[in-house]
């Protein structure tokens, strides 16, 4: 174990977060807010703290998968930790373990949230809360991979800890490259969301906390009834583009953009992302084609909540929790089937759906005919062994996690609907749930326990499970 690059990597980690508050703290002095004050107290902090695990460099800056793991899930503790302080120091969320709730609910990009009057609190602190979902939505580390060189090329196990999905592989040679492009995608997608909402009449504080929230698929609302607020079809209707732009591989967005855009629209993933997406609008609009005045706006309001939910962007427009059964059953089922790997969205990933039910049919077949072989491919690539050992292995802990976290929510004795959805929705980093959890509800009513297995829940979904289970294997932290 090279424990000195992962002090110093999460070193660079709180400069960063550092660097990152300098946006709240300004809006705080555009705004006057005396509660700003305390954005520069932990800056100052988190930029001392890291200026020391960096003060010198390690001599062997070479690591391997248990490094970069370990450094991921380290680093999202801490940047969670740190992020929690000016809420809870300000007293604007007096209690600690709601602080981090709160944060660890929005670097996760999760939506989660124990406030029952978000107006109330300060423009830096809601700007704070919708900038840790544009943060961690592509992820720090990788941000830090296009700035920081690292050798041996071990850099890649960073990026594969922390971008969604079951396989993450280079856009060009070099991962710092890889990382550049995917930030630059990921920055013109957020100014244009930007500019396309301000251009609708949105205030630009508005503007911009929403497309931070859109960007990372979060989803914190900054309105107490989401984006019900905003009463226009055109607002909305941005909104929901973004979001399932946002839930697409960025791979794909890559191929778009270079010499071969067929590759990126032959995309056998994104083809069935956009086709969940399409079938999913056009079942529960027509289940709600009475509960609105045309079916024009029952198309509107279930196109918005099929991206937010499929995405794990979790804004509404409507409450939700009062539609049809087989609506809400649609919705429920979207939660773990997720977006694409290697976007911002949360949940299974469609990737690993497909690849699943291509196991099963392959399986099935061998049954029937039992001296054939047949090669399980996705995108006419077979796919290797070891990819289907990972999804195996990931969906046996994403059980035994799902699990636990359901009963030590079940301890609060709220209804089955509510403990069901509220594991989903924390380990698929989705937000609202439904019963006591759904849209226009808020979290502050679990107990403390309950929150930390939803934290852990959070953590675990948005770094694919294995960074935060191997802090809890003896041999992680053996020499060697």
């Amino acid at each position: 174990m090279n424990k000195k690059i992962i002090i110093y990597l999460m070193g660079w980690i709180l400069i960063m977060e550092a660097a990152f508050m300098l946006l709240p703290l300004a809006i705080a002095l555009i705004y006057r807010e005396i509660s700003g004050l305390w954005f520069l107290a932990v800056l100052i902090t988190c930029g001392a703290v890291g200026r020391l695990c960096t003060y010198k460099k390690p001599e062997n800056m070479v690591f391997f998968a248990k490094e970069g793991f370990v450094s991921v899930a380290l680093s999202w503790i801490a940047l969670s930790f740190f992020g929690a302080l000016p809420l809870y120091l300000s007293g604007e969320i007096p209690r600690f373990e709601n602080a981090l709730f709160e944060v660890v609910s929005g670097f996760t990009t999760t939506g989660a949230s124990i406030l029952s009057d978000v107006e109330s609190l300060p423009r830096c602190m809601i700007m704070w809360r919708s900038f840790t979902h544009w943060i961690g939505g592509m992820g720090v580390l990788v941000f830090i991979l296009s700035i920081l060189p690292l050798a041996g090329g071990y850099n890649m196990y960073i990026m594969k800890a922390e971008s969604p999905g079951p396989s993450v592989g280079k856009l060009v040679p070099k991962v710092k490259s890889t990382a550049k492009i995917l930030y630059k995608i990921y920055l013109v997608m957020t100014v244009l969301q930007f500019f396309l909402l301000f251009a609708g009449g949105m205030t630009a504080f508005d503007s911009l906390a929403i497309s931070f929230s859109t960007a990372g698929t979060g989803g914190f609302g900054i309105k107490n009834n989401s984006m019900a607020f905003y009463d226009s079809y055109y607002l909305q209707g941005v909104v929901t583009v973004f979001m399932i732009m946002f839930g697409v591989n960025f791979h794909s967005y890559y191929l778009l953009l270079s010499r071969n855009p067929m590759a990126g629209l032959k995309s056998e993933e994104v083809r069935t992302y956009l086709g969940v997406i399409g079938v999913s609008i056009l079942f529960i609009t027509l289940d709600l084609r009475n509960d609105f005045e045309n079916i024009f706006i029952a198309f509107h309001h279930a196109a918005f909540q099929v991206g937010s939910i499929i995405t794990s962007t979790g804004y509404f427009t409507v409450d939700f929790n009062l539609w049809p059964e087989f609506s809400k059953a649609i919705l429920v089922v979207l939660m773990f089937t997720g977006a694409c790997a290697g976007s911002t969205g949360g949940g299974i990933k469609i990737s690993r759906v497909l690849i699943l039910l291509k196991a099963v049919r392959k399986e099935l077949q061998s049954m029937i005919h039992p001296r054939s072989i047949k090669v399980l491919k996705l995108d006419g690539k077979p796919v290797e062994h070891n990819v289907l050992r990972s999804i195996n292995t990931f969906m046996g802990a994403y059980v035994v996690i799902f699990t636990l976290t359901f009963l030590v929510v079940s301890l609060d004795n709220f209804d089955f609907m509510t403990n069901f959805t509220v594991a989903a929705a924390s380990l698929n980093n989705i937000g609202p749930g439904l019963g006591e959890a759904g849209p226009v509800q808020n979290f502050s009513g679990f107990s403390p326990l309950s929150k930390y297995a939803m934290m852990f829940a959070m953590l675990a979904g948005r770094l694919e499970i294995f960074p935060m289970l191997l802090l809890f294997s003896p041999s992680t932290w053996k020499n060697g």
